[in-house]
């Protein structure tokens, strides 16, 4: 099977691959290389990014979702496929990639799933800050307002101690897209560099994946962004060396940080933000906060939820539909049904 790499998506791979094995894409971790690293999996992204070149073999790995305690990259099924540049109709090692030009175009690091949507009136993302206690304390959900910038002010409440810090840290992703066009060109950013700049320098627009990679850069740090839905953990930096790691709960329209407190009560003042990223506990302490988060559905599938424009009132049905109505009439305000 052939894919088009001038105008497929990392979306179209991933449905490609769900033909193949019925692993759904949001439970897919696909793994490239030896020893296997996962790829990145940002749907709206061109497939060039993932940087396969024919002949590749992809190992297909299907996490274990809302099940999973510790970290999100535990599974229980895998299959091998290779990429090449013919065509096969058979299932199992599939050709999924013909000739890659430009495939060494570089992603940001272990995604999310899918970057925001156009700015939403988002839910709550639970009714309340939840607690797991671990050997060094206990680990605190920090709820930050659902404002549009919630990707902004959990990363001000995890290095600037500062949950109003996110009109300077726009400025930071702003000025790290504007001195590196290399890296952050216009095929990675999905739009010409000079509007994504302006765009995300509006208190309206929303964070995601590539934000994080920046901040990831930007502070030294992995940013460990955990799916509330399914429990997978997606890293960013993970492959620069960093010594420390944050974390972040992810609830499909909304980011929150997570905080370490000595005790259960004590001032946010003494919590710790940042961890060693050998302290494997932290991070299956922090898994079993998002799964304490599943249990009261504190999440949103983006692709099933009910959308209406703000501009014109249409009803729309999931992320794909509301950016295909942005793209079609520049309407960019929808809410939530």
């Amino acid at each position: 099977m052939e894919i088009n790499l001038d105008t497929a998506s990392v979306e179209d791979l991933q449905a490609m691959v769900f033909s193949f094995t019925e692993i759904p894409p949001a439970l897919q971790d696909l793994k490239l290389g030896y020893p296997p690293r996962s790829l990145t999996l940002v749907p709206e992204l061109p497939i060039t990014s993932l940087n396969l070149k024919p002949g590749d073999q992809l190992t297909v790995i299907e996490s274990k979702g809302s099940n999973a305690v510790g970290g999100g990259g535990i599974s229980h099924s895998s299959k091998p496929m290779n990429t090449s540049g013919s065509s096969t109709t058979q299932r199992g090692p599939s050709s999924l990639v013909g000739a890659a030009p430009g495939a060494n175009r570089k992603v940001p690091a272990s995604a999310p799933p899918i970057r925001a949507p156009p700015p939403v009136s988002a839910k709550p993302s639970s009714s309340g800050p939840e607690r797991v206690s671990i050997r060094s304390g206990t680990l605190i959900h920090r709820v930050v307002p659902d404002d549009n910038s919630c990707l902004f002010s959990s990363i001000g409440v995890v290095f600037e101690q500062n949950m109003s810090a996110a009109p300077r840290l726009r400025q930071v992703v702003a000025e790290a897209i504007k001195n590196d066009p290399i890296t952050w060109n216009e095929a990675v950013l999905g739009r010409p560099r000079d509007e994504y700049i302006s765009t995300i320098l509006k208190p309206a627009a929303w964070g995601g994946a590539i934000e994080l990679s920046i901040f990831a850069s930007h502070y030294s740090t992995e940013i460990a962004s955990i799916d509330v839905e399914t429990g997978r953990i997606d890293r960013f930096g993970s492959e620069s060396g960093y010594t420390s790691r944050c974390i972040l709960l992810y609830s499909g329209i909304h980011y929150d940080a997570v905080s370490l407190a000595p005790m259960p009560d004590a001032p946010e003042d003494f919590h710790e933000t940042k961890f060693d990223v050998s302290d494997q506990t932290v991070l299956d302490g922090a898994s079993k906060l998002a799964g304490a988060l599943r249990a009261k559905k504190a999440y949103t599938n983006t692709a099933t939820f009910d959308l209406k424009c703000q501009v014109c009132g249409k009803g729309l049905k999931g992320e794909k539909e509301a950016r295909s109505h942005a793209s079609d009439t520049g309407h960019v305000e929808f809410g939530e049904y």
